[in-house]
């Protein structure tokens, strides 16, 4: 894409190539969106959150948790800010790796930062304990949901439900289920 543009003269930019990397995300891409996120830097083109998270969920939809923190460090590094988005993505990544560890990880040193996670990030960390047989740490999570008055959803109650049946916790399932009813 780089190549193409400065061939045609066109100005290659920050919108342009977040656009590109969100798009090879979407289509399962995601060596592609890391490679263009690479060459951004190794370019004029701004890196900015948005780009990085559009490259970081990319990785994230495949559980690639090693490339997704990796591109955290370079945000780091290059001085842009992480944000609630950022790591959503990373925790969604470890979800999909089955990297229960790493996901609560995440969420720990998110709690020391002062980043408040919302909805989405503490579903990925349930389900990331749900489907490693964690269901006392999801259960952990659902509480501290609870105590931070984030809003639950109905993936948040299915993942938690899923973890207690599959830890042989039907006592936990009732009691959460006769949350949601």
């Amino acid at each position: 894409l780089l190549l193409l543009m400065a061939q045609s003269n066109a100005e290659c930019n920050t919108i342009g190539c977040c656009a590109t990397i969100s798009a090879c995300g979407k289509g399962g891409q995601w060596a592609k969106a890391l490679l263009l996120a690479c060459l951004m830097l190794q370019s004029a083109v701004e890196l900015d959150a948005v780009t990085m998270n559009a490259a970081i969920s990319s990785c994230g939809k495949v559980g690639e948790w090693e490339q997704a923190f990796g591109l955290i460090g370079v945000m780091e590094d290059d001085k842009v800010e992480c944000n609630k988005s950022t790591f959503s993505a990373a925790i969604t990544a470890c979800e999909k790796a089955n990297q229960w560890e790493k996901a609560l990880q995440v969420v720990s040193m998110l709690a020391r930062r002062n980043v408040e996670l919302g909805t989405v990030a503490f579903n990925a960390g349930i389900s990331a304990c749900e489907k490693s047989g964690e269901w006392e740490r999801a259960l952990l999570l659902f509480r501290e949901m609870d105590k931070g008055y984030i809003e639950f959803d109905t993936i948040t109650f299915n993942a938690a439900i899923s973890a207690c049946e599959k830890g042989g916790e039907w006592d936990s399932a009732l009691r959460l289920f006769g949350v949601l009813a």
